[in-house]
């Protein structure tokens, strides 16, 4: 039986122009984010299964590539549970393999520590558009920064980053996990509530108001919490300056939100919008959740209109270090939606600036020694000018072979002869 060519579903292989694009991509995220004083780090592709599944990582939970023991280790005769078989997992992100790190070498490292890592995840997903079982996420955190500084600077780094690869126009998305509450409590909800109420408010963008209010009855929930719960968002709509939705909410929530959280949201805002390069605006989205239960503050998402979704995200979460630790730690990230930036680049039929011309020299069968050591005493004249030179056999089909070559960014071609 013939072995199956197609790469596993979820996954996919990478064609020489896409990896063209993505090493560009992935040069600009580091120059950009080594400016800021991140660095990079690396971490194994594989955690131990009691880290991955910790209850930290949210609905990723559920998506783990689980990794069965090995040799004497491994009895499925006698097992009786998943956990007697299973001893580690593929990392569904980078933020839990972060943590384990810092934790293990944190007296090793600066304070505070600003971490850069590029690499895949894995999750055993539905693959859709953007969507994929293995893909590439490329993080920037801060550990031990307990101020807003730390939201300021993976702001605008992020920014500056997507700027600087050609995106302009998008929306930050911003919002408070402490707002969130002070709302919630402000309706009259109870706290062990939260957690349901913030995942059906998080379905707004696809139901809207009346949805999220039809829903939350549905739940059990009294309708007089419900009105007073939907009567800030009706309030707040349109409201997209950070300061001016602060304000509102000082002014309607009371005691229930703290002065602080409000000047907290407004500094960052106040800041950015000061030292931004890139075209971006910063907006306030009340009904942003993020799903993961690690958040404990600010929130954040990119949103870039030609993909219609999520293009990354982040927040704080000062609680995550201290599973690992017992002592909780201030840390703060934010990740960019790698797979989907390339996908509308891609799309876009971008053209990587500044790319060296693509040279190739076809030589025909027959030419001897001496002039093939001749042609590549001039490839390597021609490289040490910054070109990209391919040596390679002339085919028989001529024009086919520099179709194919011209469609992997060749455009000029040189032919040798043997005479």
């Amino acid at each position: 039986m013939a072995l199956n060519k197609k790469p596993v579903n979820g996954m996919k292989d990478i064609m020489p122009y896409e990896m063209e694009v993505r090493d560009y991509v992935t040069s600009i995220i580091k120059e950009t984010y080594r400016s800021f004083g991140f660095t990079p780090i690396e971490t194994p592709a594989m955690e131990s299964i009691g880290n991955l599944s910790n209850k930290q990582g949210g609905e990723n939970e559920k998506l783990i590539f689980k990794v069965m023991k090995r040799g004497e280790k491994l009895n499925i005769a006698e097992a009786t549970t998943e956990e007697e078989v299973v001893d580690f997992g593929m990392r569904y992100d980078l933020t839990v393999p972060l943590c384990r790190f810092y934790s293990n070498h944190a007296n090793e490292l600066s304070s505070p520590f600003k971490a850069l890592q590029i690499g895949s995840v894995w999750r055993a997903d539905r693959p859709q558009r953007g969507r994929y079982r293995q893909f590439t996420q490329c993080d920037i955190d801060i550990l031990g920064e307990p101020s807003n500084l730390a939201e300021i600077e993976l702001i605008l780094a992020t920014t500056t980053t997507l700027g600087r690869i050609g995106f302009k126009n998008f929306e930050i998305r911003i919002n408070e996990r402490r707002i969130l509450k002070a709302m919630a409590a402000y309706a009259g909800f109870e706290e062990k509530d939260y957690d349901s109420i913030f995942i059906t408010l998080d379905k707004m963008d696809k139901i809207g108001l009346e949805g999220v209010s039809a829903e939350l009855l549905e739940q059990g929930f009294s309708q007089e919490s419900i009105s007073k719960y939907v009567a800030i968002f009706s309030l707040l709509e349109g409201v997209k300056d950070v300061k001016e939705g602060m304000q509102l909410l000082l002014d309607n929530l009371g005691a229930y939100l703290e002065k602080e959280v409000a000047d907290w949201m407004s500094e960052i805002a106040i800041a950015v919008d000061a030292t931004k390069e890139a075209q971006f605006e910063l907006v306030f989205d009340p009904t942003l959740v993020r799903g993961m239960s690690y958040y404990t503050g600010t929130i954040f998402e990119i949103a870039i209109p030609e993909f219609g979704g999520s293009c990354g995200g982040g927040g704080r979460y000062d609680k995550m270090i201290g599973n690992f630790t017992g002592q909780n730690t201030p840390a703060c990230g934010f990740s960019i939606g790698f797979e989907r930036i390339i996908l509308l680049l891609m799309e876009q039929g971008f053209k990587v600036p500044g790319a060296a011309t693509k040279v190739a020299y076809l030589i025909e069968k027959g030419c001897d020694a001496a002039k093939v050591a001749q042609i590549m005493q001039e490839a390597k004249a021609a490289r040490t000018q910054g070109q990209t030179v391919l040596v390679v056999r002339m085919n028989k089909n001529k024009k086919f072979q520099k179709e194919q070559l011209a469609n992997d960014g060749y455009t000029e071609f040189k032919e040798y002869f043997n005479n």
